[in-house]
């Protein structure tokens, strides 16, 4: 059974969440401020922890900062943040803290559900990687090696950790050096967004994976806009 992690501070939107995970099959624990969030990841209860509903305007700790010390503290704990009024800064810099996704509320039942399931599958190590299919398992591109068996990244030798929604975009997009993907190929491909996404969570991986595989990000080696369609992974 999945296990998530609600964190909503408005009482009534939160049981109304939980009761409708719990009957989807989901375990949930609830917290309704971001420091007995982090409090709960930190201790026993967090290890149990598979995915993580976190809304924004939070009181004390703001959403932000919340996952801001998510990703500091762990890569790999699928973040969707819940926004109230669906504002363009407040998605940007919340994608830009590290949230793999996001819905605006009033949220309904089944597109919840359907995030959240979305979300684990990218994070699911036995699922088939983009670009696994290749010839090789282990592809080294001027220093930036990517094991596809292990699910790892390194570059220059050091370990480069990535959550699985970077990694897929990394692996989607080297599987097919010098092949141009449109924001909508990989939404459907990275996201499993089978409606029409936003293409915002594309941009704001991009710009997370960047700086962290590349030497310049502002001079992008391996992932490169193509001004115009989206984007393409290299030539180096």
């Amino acid at each position: 059974m999945p296990h998530v992690l609600l964190i909503e501070d408005d009482a009534s939107v939160r049981d109304g969440m939980e009761l409708v995970l719990r009957r989807h099959g989901y375990g949930v624990d609830t917290a309704a401020t971001g420091e007995e969030a982090l409090a709960l990841l930190a201790g026993a209860r967090g290890a149990r922890v598979e995915l993580a509903v976190l809304d924004l305007m939070l009181p004390g700790m703001d959403g932000f900062e919340v996952c801001r010390r998510i990703r500091a503290r762990t890569a790999v704990l699928p973040v969707i943040m819940l926004t109230a009024r669906g504002d363009d800064q407040d998605i940007v810099t919340g994608l830009e803290a590290g949230a793999d996704d996001y819905v605006v509320k009033p949220v309904t039942a089944p597109v919840l559900e359907a995030r959240i399931r979305a979300a684990l599958r990218r994070a699911e190590p036995s699922l088939r990687q983009a670009g696994d299919a290749g010839p090789t398992d282990l592809t080294d591109l001027a220093g930036l090696v990517i094991d596809r068996a292990g699910l790892t990244v390194t570059r220059d030798g050091t370990p480069v950790p990535l959550p699985p929604t970077e990694l897929r975009l990394l692996l989607e997009l080297s599987a097919s050096p010098g092949r141009v993907f449109t924001r909508e190929q990989l939404l459907a491909s990275v996201w499993d967004h089978t409606f029409l996404g936003d293409s915002r969570l594309v941009d704001a991986a991009v710009g997370r994976l960047r700086a962290k595989i590349e030497e310049v990000p502002a001079r992008p080696r391996y992932v490169q806009t193509v001004r115009g369609f989206g984007y393409r992974f290299g030539p180096l």
